[in-house]
């Protein structure tokens, strides 16, 4: 038989370690001692008992860290690996938890290490739960109180959706698989908005059936969002971890779901008196907009009824004004009228006064005449001719009272 390396000999142990289903798949208790943490933040420790020890290694962020502790009993779970570069065979743990720690829970602890490492749990794959679902579809046993509960609940809030019971048993070896049968029959109904995975509180063993990796696997992959409410508030499983919403009992996932028709009744109330309210301040705006515009108006047009007054009041004025100045011209008038008549010819002559003319010029004084020369003379009641005898000055006149003329 030809010789074998170092090399191909510890690959060979690597892979025949790796490989075994036994060592693969892992738990162990021990005591643990040689603990050490390095900045890395990976642990190094060994796990003994009273007859042998093995090397271990649990890597930063692992669940159960916390407990390693030197001295302290645990139990572990993990694998077993081949350190090639040393050639040591060393257990590669990824939970540990104190040794009085349950069987079940121990497998609990892995399955959801396991599932949260895949990312069945991360936040960023919840789904939003719809604000007015039209149905809801109920994974639940048909004959318990948690069916009871919903319908209740629903028919109070929100009676306008339609609940669809996919009846399931909740406990049992059967269990998982009927749950995960409902879940498919809802999968493949049309028009389920959303979906609820309930059962009521039991012990932890009645519980087993929401903690199986197959019907996590069916929750997760519903095609609408899942509220999980199994067992009592202080009760976690791996159904609640993957759904995507979880309440602490049946009744709180029904209150979940659906809105409570009183509050979206008050909403809309408010909504019309916030409406109303801002109508009518809208209103209120445009009838003073509009009356501050009309009194704009009103104050930039002039005012009919105080021009008519005023105009009655300056025609009052001017009626009286020219009255009182045709009353001083018909004084004046008056006053000239007499003036005129006083100084007019006819008014002389019939004080017995003479015009005469002569040669149609009227003579004023006696040395615009000669003797013989023909004069017209003209009375108050007709006129006749004459001849000029003898004439008169003024000097003459006032030494003699005789008039001039025969």
């Amino acid at each position: 038989m030809p010789a074998r390396s170092v090399s191909e000999v510890s690959q060979y142990l690597k892979n025949l370690v790796e490989q075994d289903p036994l060592l693969t798949d892992l738990w162990i208790f021990g005591e643990v001692s040689n603990l050490r943490t390095p900045v890395s933040g990976h642990s190094y420790f060994t796990l003994r008992d009273k007859f042998a020890s093995i090397r271990a290694v649990m890597f930063k962020n692992s669940i159960g860290s916390q407990f390693l502790v030197d001295g302290a009993a645990v139990v572990a779970h993990g694998r077993i690996s081949l350190y090639e570069i040393r050639g040591d065979l060393q257990f590669v743990a990824t939970i540990v938890q104190p040794e009085g720690t349950g069987e079940m829970e121990m497998q609990f602890q892995e399955l959801k290490a396991r599932l949260e490492n895949e990312g069945l749990f991360d936040l960023s794959r919840k789904r939003p739960l719809p604000p007015f679902p039209s149905r809801i579809g109920v994974v639940t046993s048909p004959s318990g109180s948690v069916w009871h509960d919903i319908q209740t609940v629903v028919a109070r809030r929100y009676p306008i959706t339609e609940l669809v019971l996919s009846p399931t048993t909740v406990q049992g070896k059967e269990a998982p698989n009927s749950i995960i049968d409902s879940i498919d029959v809802l999968n493949n109904t049309g028009n389920i908005d959303v979906m609820i995975v309930a059962r009521g509180g039991g012990s932890l063993e009645d519980l087993l059936p929401f903690n199986e990796e197959s019907v996590a696997r069916a929750i997760y992959a519903a095609r609408m969002p899942v509220v999980s409410a199994v067992g009592h508030e202080t009760d976690t499983t791996i159904a609640d971890l993957v759904a995507d919403h979880r309440a602490s009992t049946p009744s709180t996932a029904a209150e979940m779901t659906v809105p409570d028709r009183y509050e979206l009744l008050s909403s809309l109330l408010a909504y019309e008196q916030a409406i109303v309210s801002t109508l009518t301040s809208l209103i209120g705006k445009g009838v003073t907009a509009v009356d501050q515009l009309r009194k704009g108006l009103e104050r930039s047009r002039p005012n009919l009824d105080n021009l008519r007054i005023r105009l009655d009041e300056l025609l009052e004025i001017f009626s009286k004004e020219l009255k009182h100045d045709l009353s001083e011209w018909k004084t004046r008038v008056v006053a000239l009228t007499d003036r005129i008549e006083t100084l007019s010819p006819q008014k002389t002559l019939l004080r017995g006064y003479a015009i005469v003319h002569s040669k149609s010029k009227p003579v004023t004084d006696p040395s615009e005449l000669n003797l013989e020369d023909l004069v017209d003379i003209t009375l108050a009641h007709g006129g006749f001719s004459a001849k000029v005898k003898s004439t008169k000055s003024s000097e003459d006149e006032s030494n003699s009272k005789k008039a001039p003329f025969v």
